[in-house]
């Protein structure tokens, strides 16, 4: 027998010098896709979109650094879609795109999202349902995308296959980021897979078990 279609796919394309994963996510049901942190490399996105067949109908961004969404404006303009994300704590970060470009010779530009996210929101692509769950502390505003039924998390720079993020820029907090994922992303399940915004996937049970900084023998559980 064949196996089911499931409701959701996507596709991971590296962008950006610092090899972010930007995912392609897209409905099976309605072919309707979004882009989640498209950080750069657009013709390579666009290519994305090409070979896959499907239908951008929006992008999504889980937190306002520059890898993550420093051309996500520019892609919005050039597809006339809609940015939803991130929560509104990161407007200070996408707010100084020009300036920190220049810094990091990458070309950014500031942008309004056309809608902010706060916890609790859903987002829509198509017909999948995505749940919104604001997760500081690699940046006050960062939220983590999650399709419950797809038992998949689009995490961001949260937490990594092994690692966690970084808490040492502007207004980034370390013991706020241990809460984000110990209380927000765990009972999302160990049979979670998550999809980082750099490196390999992982899932959240594997990191309870390994994680050097999360792992539940790592802060005393």
């Amino acid at each position: 027998m064949n196996a089911p279609t499931p409701p959701m796919r996507a596709a991971i394309v590296p962008v950006t010098a610092f090899q972010q994963n930007c995912t392609l996510l897209w409905c099976t049901e309605t072919n309707k896709a979004a882009f989640v942190d498209p950080g750069g490399d657009l013709p390579k996105l666009k290519e994305a979109v090409r070979q896959t067949g499907v239908e951008v109908e929006k992008i999504l961004v889980t937190h306002g650094h520059m890898d993550h969404c420093g051309q996500a404006g520019m892609l919005a303009r050039e597809l006339g879609v809609p940015i939803e994300g991130p929560h509104e704590d990161d407007r200070f970060w996408i707010e100084r795109f020009a300036e920190d470009g220049a810094r990091f010779g990458m070309v950014g530009e500031p942008f309004e999202p056309d809608r902010w996210l706060v916890d609790g929101d859903t987002v829509t692509v198509g017909n999948l349902v995505i749940d919104v769950i604001h997760c500081p502390g690699h940046t006050p505003g960062h939220v983590v995308f999650h399709h419950a039924p797809s038992k998949l998390a689009i995490v961001g720079d949260v937490i990594f296959q092994g690692s966690i993020g970084r808490t040492d820029f502007p207004r980034g907090n370390h013991q706020q980021l241990l809460d984000s994922i110990t209380q927000k992303l765990w009972p999302l399940g160990g049979d979670t897979t998550f999809l980082p915004g750099h490196g390999a996937h992982s899932n959240f049970a594997h990191e309870r078990r390994t994680n050097p900084f999360v792992s539940d023998m790592a802060l005393g559980g």
